[in-house]
């Protein structure tokens, strides 16, 4: 089905329906004026700019219910947004100005947190570094971190699936919700928002919801798991002849960190550095560059200096093994906070070198040299003076292989190569037993590549699910299934 087509299949909704829309939210949470609308309908690259009716902004989660089963009566599509972070179009309308959007920005309430049971409750709309910093007060850690944390939502981590930066150590979000609860069309609440472990009595339909992308419903609140806080940490900065030896040092320091878990593995390729050097007033840890870098965090929950030990240890090995040529370990809280900037400032850097092609793909951890090698020289072969700039998560095998544009070329005339360029990575990425969508999903960026990926059954059944919950086909229309 076409856009056009879905576009067409859609009503606008009338003045009665703003005025049914504005009594259950109330009137000063339905959003009309184009400017106020403005920072919910574009992405902060500015790839996907959108138009839509109206803005809703519910404060509970029955308020969400009843603006789905109104929206299902009367055929009108909506687009759920949570922090308006995501990198593939999911969450931004494009269907004529018809759609209306429902912020999740109210459902802001952290529920729950059982310290016994280790578990926390709270609202889809709860921003996920204030999750974080409540896990840690009552002295756990919230699984799921990602470098956008300061303004994503869990709903969004949830209905995207979100890995992020210590997956290497707890998972992606999939692993880490007990329960959720999700409004559908038909204007039910679906799900317990239970803290139980162990639970099996039938379909789990939590896990159906869990990276569906808002196309089946509105994740509006959920169970997490927690983690004990660790006590110890030390995080290094090292330099690496090439992708193999980075890879290598994943085994090395497990199979030496004696009394540490590792929770971050992080690749990093110079230019990256130099990018971040050049546009956010940042220092080079290393006296000498090298051409790959690796970002090292070892957790402990024993007495203070145990995971700095350990990393001293590991990296003297890894030296002698020619695994490493240079390392700096942050011996304070400033240190730390600017070998971060550097990893996670990675994407910011590349705007001010002009257009960046992006793409977030996996393969298994073995096979990421070969990822890297063949990607660079599959996008090379296309536009030779192309600055390949890979970086990410290499503890899970989760690249985002981002290309800045030629030197001498235009953004626009760049980004108008989008296409081919991430079809050149995406054959790599599948001919190594990849993915093509890790951790961004689908959403509209990457929805004709889905009949590739999937058979005709597996696709069959995706949309007989989708028919299921959302029969009017109202939810995220032209996102993630094709």
């Amino acid at each position: 089905m076409s856009a056009l087509v879905e576009a067409d299949s859609f009503a606008r909704p009338s003045a009665a329906d703003m005025e049914r829309f504005a009594a259950i939210v109330g009137a000063g949470h339905v959003i009309t004026d184009e400017e106020a609308m403005r920072p919910f309908l574009r992405e902060w690259r500015d790839r996907y700019v959108g138009r839509a009716a109206c803005v809703l902004l519910p404060g509970s989660e029955q308020e969400v219910a009843e603006i789905l089963k109104l929206a299902a009566e009367r055929r009108i599509a909506i687009v759920p947004q949570g922090g308006n972070t995501g990198l593939v179009g999911g969450q931004i309308p494009f269907q004529g100005g018809n759609e209306v959007v429902v912020s999740l920005k109210r459902l802001n309430r952290i529920l729950d947190i059982d310290t016994a049971g280790g578990t926390m409750t709270l609202q889809a709309g709860v921003i996920l570094a204030d999750a974080q910093a409540a896990a840690r007060e009552a002295g756990f850690e919230f699984p799921i971190d990602l470098a956008a944390a300061g303004s994503c939502m869990v709903g969004g981590n949830l209905a995207t699936n979100a890995g992020g930066l210590n997956v290497i150590a707890y998972g992606v979000a999939r692993e880490n919700c007990l329960a959720l609860q999700a409004a559908v069309p038909s204007g039910a609440l679906l799900g317990r928002l239970s803290a139980l472990r162990k639970d099996n009595t039938g379909y789990d339909l939590r896990d159906l919801f869990i990276g569906s992308e808002g196309t089946l419903g509105i994740i509006t609140a959920a169970t997490m798991k927690l983690h004990p806080a660790f006590t110890d940490t030390a995080l290094a900065w090292v330099g690496c002849p090439s992708p193999a030896e980075a890879v290598a040092l994943m085994s090395f320091i497990r199979a030496r960190a004696a009394a540490s878990s590792l929770t971050a593995l992080e690749i990093i390729c110079r230019l990256g550095v130099e990018f971040a050097i050049r546009h956010m007033d940042a220092r080079d840890p290393l006296t000498e560059p090298a051409p790959w870098y690796v970002l090292i965090e070892l957790s402990a929950r024993g007495a203070p200096g145990t995971a700095m030990q350990d990393m001293e240890q590991v990296l003297e090995a890894a030296f002698e093994e020619g695994l490493i040529s240079d390392a700096a370990l942050a011996q304070n809280a400033a240190q730390r906070e600017a070998f971060w900037r550097l990893r996670e400032g990675m994407s910011e850097a590349q705007k001010h070198e002009g257009g960046s092609i992006k793409s977030d793909v996996s393969v298994p951890v073995a096979k990421i040299p070969d990822l890297i090698e063949q990607g660079i020289a599959a996008v090379l072969q296309i536009i030779p003076g192309a600055r390949p700039v890979p970086f990410g998560h290499i503890g899970d095998g989760n690249l985002h292989f981002n290309i800045s544009q030629p030197e001498d070329w235009t953004k626009e005339e760049f980004l108008a190569r989008w296409e081919e360029v991430t079809t050149a990575i995406n054959e790599v990425t599948l001919a190594l037993g990849g993915s093509i969508s890790a951790e961004h999903g689908i959403g509209r960026m990457k929805r004709h590549w889905m009949q590739r990926i999937h058979t005709a059954d597996e696709i069959a059944a995706m949309r007989a699910i989708k028919a299921h919950f959302d029969p009017v086909g109202i939810m995220n229309p032209g996102k993630l299934l094709p």
